[in-house]
């Protein structure tokens, strides 16, 4: 491998530098500064690093108090929102190293002929999201063209990226087997500072607090009327709709589903997910189109993924101040942890947006704040609503429908069990 100079791994990413330590096999270089890993890299190719450098960084961290030093090669002992910072820069710097080998013989190339690094072409446009996670910065929105720069899955996870968001910041050429160029970083996000404008909309951590905005749905159908006025549901709440096979969930959702999407300041996504084929069909003929589906055929590893992918785009709109609905059909093929995950993400955010999520399923997964259950003899007899009221239930409806109201559910409840 030819050598490469100070002035050319100064002017190189880190993600590049990165990628050189790892195939010179320097040990803990991702814990190292850049200015270290550079010393490391030159003194692992036999070049000369600045005297003292290493000695410095050495002194440096044994110098610290013992309570303030760095902890290296665990975890422990961190804040979790450190944790996930890392995970996520980690995730960032893989993905940005899986594509760096080519690059970095670009700078070899460069440096051995004595050619200057190329500056950065900034670039900026309006994002556009795909349903695997990744995106496009879309030049002349909202229609596609040839100059429209590729953004990963990870830069958009990190920076809480919605779409019609408009960002900026440097691209890179592509590469042989690519057709697009790639954005290298995210300098703004809506004419500020990327840094700024993620430190302030990060959505788990936003207070919530109990849904007290209800969904006024207005409908003469027999079960939604129902749904709206003994199993209450507002902006913020974590909704399952429950029963065993054949009890009209499905059904339920679809109806929930063309009530919702005509309320106004209220985006709605479906998500499909362990359903079968000839539902997918259905409900794309519906009023809401599925954002993303996927039958029972495919893993329940595989199904998690897809609403997951679904529900973040989501919550990002809830922390920049939307109001979200997110129906998922439906959460029974998915593991019982990753399903209250999904449905946890549902929350009223005090002062912003909020998201609601309203997922079919076997039986309650826990952490409801309104279950709606359903009977599975009144839907098969064709008495609707065929609601169980027994079963079903919302918690502290006196902030969606008022103590009179809380108190005419309460009879309500009392009368089915008397019959």
């Amino acid at each position: 491998m030819s050598i490469l100079d100070r002035d050319a791994l100064a002017a190189s990413p880190l993600a590049d530098l990165h990628a050189l330590a790892s195939e010179l096999s320097i040990d803990g270089y991702r814990r190292l500064r850049k200015d270290a890993l550079i010393d490391a890299i030159i003194a692992r190719q036999g070049g000369s690093p600045d005297e003292g450098a290493e000695e410095d960084e050495r002194e440096t961290e044994d110098d610290r108090p013992a309570g303030t030093r760095r902890r290296r090669g665990r975890r422990g002992g961190r804040s979790r929102s450190a944790a996930k910072e890392e995970e996520e820069e980690e995730e960032a710097e893989a993905e940005a190293a899986a594509e760096a080998p080519e690059e970095i013989e670009d700078h070899v190339e460069r440096a051995e002929r004595g050619e200057p690094a190329p500056e950065e072409e900034v670039v900026e446009g309006e994002v556009e999201l795909l349903p695997n996670g990744s995106g496009f910065l879309r030049v002349s929105p909202p229609e596609p063209s040839e100059d429209d720069v590729y953004v990963s899955a990870a830069q958009v996870k990190r920076c809480e990226l919605v779409p019609g968001d408009r960002i900026s910041g440097p691209r890179r050429a592509p590469r042989r087997s690519e057709r697009f160029a790639s954005l290298i970083r995210i300098d703004t996000i809506n004419g500020r500072p990327a840094e700024e404008v993620v430190d302030s909309t990060r959505f788990d951590d936003m207070p919530a607090a109990y849904p007290s905005e209800r969904f006024r749905l207005g409908s003469d159908d027999p079960t939604i009327k129902a749904i709206e006025w003994l199993t209450p549901f507002g902006r913020g709440s974590r909704v399952s709709i429950v029963g065993p096979s054949r009890a009209g969930k499905t059904e339920a959702l679809r109806r929930l589903a063309a009530t919702l999407a005509a309320q106004e300041d209220t985006q709605v996504t479906l998500v499909l997910a362990g359903v079968r084929p000839e539902e997918i069909t259905d409900w794309q003929q519906g009023p809401v189109t599925p954002a993303a589906a996927i039958s029972f055929a495919a893993s329940a590893d595989a199904q998690a993924q897809t609403v997951e992918r679904a529900v973040d785009q989501v919550r990002r709109l809830a922390a920049r101040g939307a109001h979200a609905v997110v129906l998922i059909d439906t959460l029974g093929g998915i593991q019982p942890h990753a399903a209250r995950k999904l449905l946890a993400s549902a929350r009223n955010i005090a002062g912003g947006g909020s998201l609601t999520v309203i997922a079919t399923a076997s039986e309650p997964l826990g952490g409801e704040t309104t279950v709606i259950a359903l009977d599975p003899v009144l839907a098969s007899t064709g008495r609707f609503p065929a609601l169980d009221l027994i079963a079903s239930g919302t918690l502290r409806p006196e902030l969606l429908v008022g103590q009179a109201g809380a108190e005419a559910i309460a009879r309500a409840r009392v009368e089915a069990v008397d019959r």
